[in-house]
């Protein structure tokens, strides 16, 4: 089973595509943050009034930009607007300008200027920047790692209900980083984001209930979470779903209908992101691809490549890759 501490999941999920925080947010309550774009003089007037130095219209015409709505796509000349919203104070252009330093995107890739104006956001109150600030304190990227600093800023944006913190602040309470390891609690913050329809907080309380932790162990109530999870597209959710329905955990065995729920997953990028974690030397990850090329699991067997992974995670103590690798042998 895909666990949600390590796996394809990652120990810290990646927190906003920068396109859908932009159609989905606002600095200001009620306003959409992607401005109404119908004809060529509303980008004549929003221009004027970002040239004025208005930064709601700095922030929309950067917006335009970087979505190329009304005007070509350019990267570039979005950074250069949300720079000037940035400067005047305006914490989602912060947030933005943010992210584009992390992602590299129209500006050279900078985590520590990231974290510059993650902080600028955060201290404002913004609760995505605080999500993003407590990720970039928990990777250690731009400023020095440091558990505790990531879980007040997780929490102080989990406490005003940011779904996505509410997610990531539950992982720390599953792992025990900067926090003591606190199943219960984890379920707590899982329950709130999956009350938004976090996909990821649904696949991990669905992990919770298929070992019983933090609630009592409950199969069909791992699957039904799984199921609402890999319904949104969440590859480990359909992963897990596969494994429930290969060892009938929950729901009736039934080998094609695993099989199919694996292939979802292979298909939704589960090897690749495997394949990443797995090389930075997580056991888990490791075990969990050879699992998939011994069993062949929607890929051809592959018994090199499976012994491979097994042998990388047995050698770090993984007790269930160690029973692979012996029946291997046999």
């Amino acid at each position: 089973m895909l666990k949600v501490i390590h796996g394809f999941v990652g120990l810290l999920a990646v927190c906003f595509v920068l396109a859908g925080m932009l159609a989905g947010c606002s600095d200001e309550p009620g306003r959409a943050a992607t401005p109404n774009v119908n004809s060529s003089q509303d980008v004549e007037a929003t221009k004027r009034a970002a040239e004025q130095g208005d930064a709601k219209a700095q922030l929309d015409l950067g917006t335009m930009y970087f979505q190329g709505r009304g005007v070509a796509k350019n990267e570039v000349e979005a950074a250069k607007w949300f720079q000037k919203a940035a400067e005047q104070g305006n914490a989602l252009a912060q947030t933005v300008l943010g992210t584009l330093y992390r992602e590299g995107k129209g500006v050279a890739q900078d985590d520590a200027e990231a974290v510059k104006w993650f902080q600028k956001a955060a201290e404002q109150g913004l609760a995505m920047a605080q999500n993003e600030l407590g990720l970039m304190y928990a990777e250690g990227l731009g400023v020095a790692k440091n558990e505790a600093e990531a879980v007040k800023w997780l929490r102080k944006a989990a406490e005003q209900g940011d779904a996505k913190a509410q997610y990531n602040l539950g992982l720390r309470y599953t792992n025990g980083l900067g926090v003591a390891q606190d199943y219960a609690e984890a379920v707590k913050w899982w329950q709130k984001a999956v009350e938004q329809g976090n996909a990821a907080a649904q696949n991990g309380l669905g992990f919770m209930y298929f070992k019983g932790q933090g609630v009592a162990q409950n199969y069909a109530e791992a699957v039904k979470w799984y199921r609402m999870a890999a319904e949104q597209g969440n590859a480990a959710a359909n992963y897990n779903l596969g494994e429930m329905y290969e060892e009938g955990q929950g729901v009736p065995q039934n080998d094609d209908e695993a099989q199919a729920w694996f292939c979802k997953a292979v298909k939704q990028g589960a090897v690749e992101e495997l394949n990443g974690v797995a090389e930075q030397g997580d056991a888990d990850a490791q075990y969990y691809l050879g699992l998939i090329y011994g069993k062949g699991r929607c890929l051809p067997k592959d018994p090199a490549a499976a012994r491979e992974w097994y042998q990388k995670a047995a050698a770090q103590g993984h007790e269930d890759a160690k029973k692979e690798l012996e029946a291997l042998r046999n």
